[in-house]
């Protein structure tokens, strides 16, 4: 969900918004901010971020699935970056990509992104 349009984060998070009224049995036009800071449920494009922080702190860290840690990679573990101050810190190569629409949704390029 990295990159998804608005339109469609705006409808996930209307079905959360009516998840959360369900549980607590509101109307349709109580503010539903508060349900959700009582349920410990983030919104939408928070959540997109938080899952995709989890995933590339367990790719760091190695225990997230082969498949997905072999797609990032520190700039310090370049052999032509290591020179570099930004070799220092703890950033991630953010890989080229042509289309603009599906490549900058790919997890290296979003991972690397947030």
């Amino acid at each position: 969900m990295a990159g998804a349009p608005d339109v469609l984060l705006r409808r996930l998070q209307s079905v959360l918004n009516a998840a959360d009224r369900l549980v607590f049995s509101e109307r349709k036009f109580d503010h539903t901010t508060p349900l959700l800071c009582e349920l410990h449920w983030l919104k939408v494009p928070e959540r997109v971020k938080f899952r995709l922080c989890v995933l590339t702190y367990r790719c760091l860290t190695g225990t997230a699935p082969h498949y997905l840690a072999e797609t990032i990679c520190p700039v310090s573990s370049r052999g032509t970056c290591q020179h570099l101050r930004s070799a220092e810190t703890s950033t991630l190569l953010v890989p080229s990509t042509r289309c603009s629409t599906l490549g900058d949704r790919s997890f290296s390029v979003a991972a690397a992104r947030a």
